[in-house]
């Protein structure tokens, strides 16, 4: 009788606890171009996007992306869904990817290095590189012996308070810096801020030193799968509307598909991409880059 007891209560759904009168977001309130309290981001975006879809009224807890995140909000039931987290990372509950991008080098144009799009290329020997501390970039910096002349710079910071991107776009403006490796989403928004706009090449070629690109997905509680499927269905049917905001937020978009580095250049439509479940497909990785 006991042990029919348990597997009764081993097989009862875990409690629904997502508000269902509100789309509650926990976000970084200073993390462009992903979200910031003034609802700039894309991240933003794709919350507005998700709460119009479901009839909802968006709201926010705020924190820092950094240690504790996840901690504070989601597993805190203060929110219910994180815009933006790395397939596979089991802090979260992964829905399907909302995109799948990678890193990228970032240079001023004229300064020697027009043309470059591997880390592999000889022109980079000798240069100083960039790089954010175990970043998937900085692999790659160092597989191809460029860690003899680095600058690095945080990956997990306060962005409230400091702003590891932007300074390193300011210091390959000034020449501090030759060039730069950063997640490809960060890159491309920042290289284009705060000064002349900067080069930014998808690094799409590198193989050797572990997984460069990844999918991005939502982010749930564990044991939210009604909740996982039914923003699963919103993703399905708004992808093209996923795609056109991260598009304007010039992210670089690859194609769902780990064999291939075709870049995204215009929306997809439902019959372009695949709507397969995350358990039919393997996962990108243990844990995507924090930007």
């Amino acid at each position: 009788m006991l042990a029919s007891t348990a597997a009764v209560a081993a097989d009862a759904p875990t409690a629904d606890l997502v508000n269902r009168k509100q789309l509650r977001v926990c976000a970084d309130p200073a993390d462009l171009p992903f979200s910031n309290d003034k609802r700039e981001g894309f991240e933003n975006k794709i919350a507005d996007l998700i709460g119009q879809e479901l009839n909802l009224p968006v709201t926010y807890t705020w924190y820092p992306k950094a240690m504790g995140f996840v901690r504070m909000t989601l597993a805190a039931k203060k929110c219910d869904l994180v815009i933006g987290w790395g397939q596979g990372d089991e802090l979260v509950l992964n829905t399907n990817a909302i995109y799948r991008s990678t890193s990228a080098l970032i240079y001023k144009a004229g300064t020697g290095l027009d043309g470059v799009d591997t880390l592999a290329d000889p022109r980079l020997k000798g240069k100083k590189m960039g790089v954010v501390q175990g970043s998937p970039g900085g692999n790659y910096v160092a597989r191809y012996g460029l860690m003899g002349n680095i600058k690095s710079y945080p990956m997990m910071v306060d962005r409230r308070f400091e702003n590891p991107a932007e300074e390193m776009m300011k210091d390959i403006r000034s020449g501090e810096v030759d060039a730069g490796v950063q997640w490809g989403p960060i890159a491309s928004y920042w290289a284009a801020r705060d000064g002349e706009k900067l080069v930014v090449v998808p690094l799409l070629k590198e193989a050797g030193a572990g997984r460069i690109t990844f999918r991005i997905t939502l982010g749930v509680r564990q044991g939210d799968d009604a909740w996982k499927r039914r923003l699963n269905e919103v993703i399905r049917k708004r992808q093209g509307d996923i795609d056109k905001i991260l598009l304007d937020y010039g992210v670089p978009l690859l194609v769902d598909d780990d064999t291939s580095t075709e870049m995204i250049k215009e929306p997809r439509h439902a019959s372009t991409f695949a709507p397969a479940s995350e358990t039919e497909k393997p996962a990108a990785s243990a844990s995507a880059p924090t930007p």
